[in-house]
């Protein structure tokens, strides 16, 4: 998720991992294989729904699994065709014309909507907004090429404000011919009711310990890792292949583990560990750090709120309270670029006052 400037290639997204393949070209997909046959299945059946929402946990492999349908329908239009009937998967060559050209993002029939770019800060929005959904429009408007399949991926319904879910609803109600919408959401029961009901849901598990160990040596294959390592990385994961990536590739596994030191010493403050971690994870282009900070400080007081709530504790409205305020804090800081430094400090400040009492 590194930050970028104003001259950013055209492809490059908000959540890029460098030297990670995006999903759109990543022809493999580890693990789902009974919900790649459910959608396989519905595909040739004689009511194949034109919208799903696809759910589970971010960094799990839902893009990738979109991507690989589309791919599959670019192939294979007609859906009763005997290669369609035979498959049993939906994988296709990675060396076709159209494998190689939905990697390029060259392909005409497939609309990937993310967060946009804000061309004068050079920095990417924090929401999916109505005009990016709104280019499903011209997108639909024009005729698919050969007859083919038109493929919308809406990549995270959870980032469109609500004038960009109201847009994406708007298309939903009056669906083009041969279109297919991926609405992927890592918290689906948070969209609009109305979107749900127009879709057909389909919920993706978190990839366990041995998948994402496999993920890691699939796409990192020079990564290092020791036996220690990996069973670090599997439990900081949360069975997402993606944060997995997260902790090899950009200093997690360090920030994670200067992370419990600094939790486990509360509500004393080790005042110099503490301002290292926070630039650590705060510094200049750092997105991959930041938010690698809020998911860990988020595990840590969602781990306190349940042990509370368990005891029947009574500082369990102080925690929640340290909970909601750092939630505003990073979202305040995300939306105005504010110091992000002083709200890593801030909120340990907060948990220390919170333990102590």
């Amino acid at each position: 998720m590194a930050s970028r400037q104003k001259d950013v290639p055209a492809l490059s997204e908000w959540d890029d991992i460098e030297g990670v393949p995006h999903p759109r070209e990543t022809t493999g997909l580890i693990g789902h294989n009974e919900a790649e046959a459910s959608l396989l299945d519905a595909f040739r059946s004689e009511r194949f729904h034109h919208a799903w929402i696809v759910g589970g946990p971010r960094g799990i492999g839902k893009a990738t699994l979109a991507f690989r349908f589309a791919r599959f329908a670019f192939t294979h239009p007609d859906r009763f065709s005997p290669a369609v009937m035979e498959a049993g998967t939906l994988s296709v060559d990675p060396n076709s014309p159209v494998s190689r050209k939905v990697a390029a993002g060259a392909h005409p029939d497939i609309l990937h909507l993310r967060r946009p770019l804000n061309e004068k800060t050079g920095r990417f929005r924090t929401e999916l907004t109505v005009d990016e959904v709104r280019r499903t429009v011209s997108f639909f408007g024009s005729t698919a090429s050969g007859g083919n399949w038109r493929v919308c991926i809406v990549d995270a319904a959870d980032d469109m404000n609500a004038n960009a879910a109201n847009a994406l609803l708007k298309i939903l109600e009056e669906p083009p011919p041969n279109s297919v919408f991926f609405v992927l959401s890592h918290a689906p029961g948070r969209l609009l009711a109305t979107i749900r009901s127009r879709c057909r849901r389909l919920n993706l598990k978190p990839l366990d310990a041995s998948l994402v160990s496999a993920g890691i040596d699939s796409l990192v294959p020079d990564h290092g890792l020791g036996p220690a390592d990996r069973e670090l990385v599997a439990r900081l994961s949360g069975g997402s292949l993606r944060r997995a990536l997260q902790l090899v590739l950009t200093g997690g596994l360090d920030l994670a583990r200067l992370f419990d030191r600094l939790v486990a010493s509360l509500p004393d403050i080790d005042t110099e560990a503490l301002h290292g971690f926070a630039d650590f994870a705060a510094a200049n282009g750092s997105d991959d750090a930041w938010t690698m900070f809020y998911d860990l400080v988020s595990e840590h007081l969602h781990a306190r709120l349940r042990a509370e709530a368990a005891s029947g504790g009574q500082r369990l409205v102080r925690w929640s309270e340290v909970w909601e305020k750092t939630n505003r804090a990073v979202s305040d800081a995300d939306a105005l670029n504010l110091d992000r430094k002083q709200v890593i400090l801030s909120v340990f400040r907060q948990m220390a006052q919170t333990a102590r009492m």
